[in-house]
């Protein structure tokens, strides 16, 4: 992990760069997915310090999921002041699962499941940003993107993403840095796709995970684990693979 001063001073730069990153896109705001979770609620942090309270819109987007998630997530908006709003896709999901099912004359597998919620999330959070004006702003860590523990086009598509150069434990102390609710930063690490902690779904923990990314090593069982996800997860952190041959490109030399 960071020394704190120097952790503090690069969340700052973070902060600068969301600004620059707005102004220069001509962007009136930003739109961020309020899971009521500690990524969410430090990226809202930043966001407001960034570029005011009164250009930021968190949305509350639950697809069959608890309670309390929708109560964390209004408790993280009141906090910073922003706009809030919730757009249930319960019923939009079960009539899309339902639909493509009948389709296929079969049941949709487990996971392919769970990936359909953060992409119908993406969908509608980038809906009402082109809708406005604003920006889709991103809120995974680095740690999540290490091991793929992220949905293709899903949580891990956004138009700016400011903690993804940063640990789990890197994120908590900047959101502590920033006022986020203790509540909040203390809450096991759940996605609320699949009833379990992130931890207990992968069977490793983000400190195991910031350990090998900060030395290259770490529990020996942990570490076959991380690699593993590593290498099968590269497809995730990498553009769409396209066909090319030798042929000229006037635009592509403009970039």
């Amino acid at each position: 992990m960071l020394e704190r001063e120097e952790l503090i001073k690069q969340a700052e730069n973070s902060i600068k760069w969301i600004r620059e990153y707005v102004e220069n896109t001509g962007a009136k705001g930003l739109v961020i997915g309020n899971s009521g979770g500690k990524d969410s609620a430090t990226v809202i942090a930043m966001a407001t310090k960034a570029i005011g309270k009164e250009n930021v819109i968190t949305i509350s987007m639950p697809c069959y999921s608890i309670d309390s998630d929708f109560e964390d997530a209004k408790l993280v908006a009141d906090s910073f002041g922003v706009k809030f709003f919730k757009v249930d896709l319960s019923n939009c999901y079960g009539e899309l699962e339902n639909e493509i099912q009948t389709r296929l004359n079969q049941e949709l597998s487990k996971e392919s499941k769970i990936n359909i919620k953060p992409r119908l999330r993406m969908t509608t959070l980038y809906g009402i940003a082109q809708t406005l004006g604003y920006l889709v702003i991103g809120t995974g860590n680095l740690c999540e993107a290490m091991v793929g523990y992220t949905t293709k086009w899903g949580d891990n598509s956004s138009d700016l993403n400011p903690i993804g150069n940063f640990t789990v434990d890197e994120v908590l102390e900047i959101g502590r840095y920033l006022g986020v609710p203790e509540k909040i930063l203390k809450k096991s690490p759940n996605d609320g796709l699949g009833g379990k902690t992130d931890e207990e779904k992968m069977g490793i923990k983000y400190s195991q995970i910031a350990e090998m990314i900060e030395t290259g090593h770490t529990d020996e069982n942990a570490e076959k684990e991380i690699i593993r996800r590593y290498r099968n997860s590269i497809h995730k952190r990498r553009l769409v693979p396209v066909y090319t041959f030798d042929r000229k490109n006037y635009l592509m030399e403009m970039e």
